[in-house]
């Protein structure tokens, strides 16, 4: 199409107007490519993938309107596997647990396709009662340590999980 244009302001206008024509074809057509990577951090606003079968997550994910982050509970602000993280879900806020992660991930860890999120309650039990993919063992030994150190009893999540990686 950048082309076409070209061609067509070749034949009816001068040489000093091509080049100004032919630098804002490019330049617009510069600002339809995105150039800035994609973000696989577990920051505010990334959308995240809901793998129980609850209720809630599994009417979000179906009407094509997955969760979104609001808030990561560590002092870092990048969550990471086993981290809690609230979310904006159909209107509500609701609390889950991180078990899969896109971005890079330390090593024996696991790296996933998408960023997947397991809903709870307040008090650390999952909203769910099966988790449909695969987790990483390591999510074992960071579950039962945050469990130790909180009142919240999050090795439920990890009783719900039918295989791990």
């Amino acid at each position: 199409m950048a082309l076409q244009i070209l061609r067509r302001l070749t034949t009816t206008l001068p040489v000093a107007t091509i080049t100004a024509s032919a630098r804002a074809v490019t330049c617009r057509q510069q600002q339809l490519l995105h150039t800035t990577p994609a973000c696989c951090e577990i920051r505010k606003l990334a959308r995240l993938r809901v793998v129980d079968n609850s209720d809630l997550g599994k009417r979000a994910m179906a009407e094509g309107r997955p969760p979104r982050c609001i808030h990561v509970y560590n002092k870092r602000g990048v969550g990471y596997i086993g981290d809690k993280v609230l979310v904006a879900i159909k209107g509500q806020m609701k609390k889950g647990i991180l078990v899969g992660l896109k971005q890079n991930q330390k090593p024996k860890q696991p790296k996933f396709d998408s960023n997947n999120l397991v809903l709870i309650d307040d008090n650390g039990s999952p909203l769910g009662t099966r988790i449909h993919v695969p987790i990483p063992t390591v999510l074992r030994t960071i579950l039962k340590e945050k469990t130790l150190a909180k009142g919240a009893d999050y090795t439920k999540v990890l009783a719900i999980a039918s295989r791990y990686v």
